[in-house]
């Protein structure tokens, strides 16, 4: 259906855009949504003009399709609950990675020493969360070049299926977890799961990846009181000389904070955190 492109003596709003054409497009709309409910979908084509040239196959290059589509057959409602579950999956996926790794330990120690040093936005925490990555991926570079070697590159070259694929990389991963969870934490989930006696290689993901997350929380947390320990003494011995000194409105974190980076900065403190937290995977 083909609408004359000349423009009517018509009242017009800013732009020098009919109000007329606005109208009659809003009424195309409204009639097809109904239609399209029931049969198939409306294709409106509008112009670079903003003005319509067509209703079902376009001719110009903008085209804004409207409509739903019921499912004709059930494995279109399958297909449609596949995608559902892979887009969910795909979002959760990052977080589900990170907790299989050692990036719990990394940011949970390296937030420690922001706190100990109190310093609520120095360093950031998109730098914190960065150099944690990168960490990460140095320390689980073997296991990351052993699911390649296993599974991904066998898989590729169609030597084993998918499922082959998908149990060879959880073997080094599994090995892992387990070589740094406590075999107390493991345990715990075992019970839970109601698990008979098993070896450790035949552990279900299901019951190493919570072992191994509360493991790593138990370990960040004792290295981050350590890290505390030298700090609080700072602390106490400027408390007690502003005490002795009679100074008793001035906050002690007026004078501690700067000495505290100052002690941090000449034991070389980043070097000595990312050293220890290296070594404490085995590295």
């Amino acid at each position: 259906m083909n609408f004359p492109t000349e423009k009517a003596h018509q009242p017009t709003f800013a732009g020098g855009r009919t109000w007329g054409w606005w109208l009659l497009i809003a009424l195309m709309l409204i009639s097809a949504v109904p239609a399209a409910a029931q049969t198939n979908p409306v294709t409106l084509t509008i112009s670079p003009s903003n003005s319509v040239t067509s209703l079902g196959a376009g001719l110009v290059p903008f085209k804004l399709n409207l409509g739903v589509e019921a499912a004709q057959q059930p494995q279109d409602v399958d297909v449609a609950i596949k995608v559902l579950f892979g887009i969910t999956l795909l979002s959760l996926a990052p977080s589900i990675v990170l907790l299989m790794t050692c990036f719990t330990r990394i940011v949970i120690v390296l937030s420690f020493v922001r706190s100990a040093l109190s310093l609520q936005g120095t360093p950031a925490n998109q730098i914190i969360i960065g150099l944690s990555l990168f960490i990460t991926y140095f320390i689980m570079q073997p296991v990351w070049s052993k699911i390649d070697e296993t599974a991904l590159q066998p898989y590729m070259t169609k030597q084993i299926s998918s499922t082959q694929a998908m149990d060879e990389a959880a073997k080094p991963i599994r090995n892992f977890m387990l070589k740094q969870a406590r075999p107390k934490d493991v345990e715990l989930f075992v019970a839970i799961a109601k698990l008979p006696p098993t070896s450790p290689d035949q552990l279900p993901l299901k019951v190493v990846i919570p072992g191994f997350i509360i493991s790593e929380l138990r370990t960040a947390f004792q290295m981050g009181f350590l890290l505390f320990v030298p700090f609080i003494l700072i602390d106490l011995v400027v408390a007690t000389v502003l005490m002795s000194m009679g100074m008793m409105m001035m906050p002690p974190a007026t004078i501690s904070m700067p000495l505290k980076i100052l002690l941090f900065v000449l034991v070389d403190g980043w070097e000595l955190v990312v050293r220890s937290l290296v070594l404490s995977f085995g590295g």
